[in-house]
């Protein structure tokens, strides 16, 4: 394919590829970066490709796999995730609306991998199709179905401990609270 060509098949999924960059990576600068950086990949590497239909499979593929790279680097080695009982102790910790729901989400694909996110994101998000899955990531359409089945179950599993804390504050009306936080430092010995 050539670089004319390639922007001509960019400018098909671009907004389409900048969001799913930006939902894969939790938030608006990571999915920026992501998709940035997988637009010089695939202009330096579109030579390879030969069918400009197979352009939106190939293009998604290497946002997945670099994004699975950007998170396997070493930064991401030394990264400690915020537990659910920190969480709750930190200052302005209000389980509603749209704050209660991103943390929801993030407790949902901390429990799957990095593949079976990109798959949820794809198919229940983007709204791609199995048999497109099954060309994207080459696999048996079935293959795909069961992953997404079993991403989901995972999914629930890591959601199923916040479900009775949310029926216990529906059902006693408790509004959550926030909570002050106080530092104090010892003095050091002279």
């Amino acid at each position: 394919m050539n670089r004319d060509r390639f922007w001509i098949e960019l400018e098909k999924v671009h907004a389409e590829a900048e969001r799913f960059c930006r939902r894969l990576s939790a938030t608006r600068e990571d999915g920026d970066d992501l998709y940035q950086e997988a637009v010089l990949r695939a202009h330096s590497g579109c030579d390879g490709l030969s069918d400009p239909s197979a352009f939106r499979p190939w293009f998604y593929r290497l946002i997945v796999n670099h994004f699975k790279n950007r998170r396997r680097g070493a930064w991401w080695r030394h990264f400690v995730p915020l537990t659910s009982e920190l969480e709750e102790q930190m200052p302005g910790w209000d389980p509603s609306g749209q704050h209660w729901a991103n943390r929801q989400l993030a407790r949902a694909f901390a429990a799957v991998t990095l593949e079976e996110r990109s798959l949820i994101t794809l198919h229940e998000i983007e709204g791609w199709t199995v048999a497109e899955l099954a060309e994207l990531y080459k696999r048996p359409e079935g293959t795909i179905k069961a992953r997404l089945f079993r991403a989901r179950a995972k999914m629930r599993k890591a959601l199923a401990p916040f479900e009775n804390r949310e029926q216990m504050m529906e059902k006693t009306d408790l509004k959550p609270q926030e909570v002050a936080v106080c530092v104090v430092t010892k003095p050091e010995k002279e």
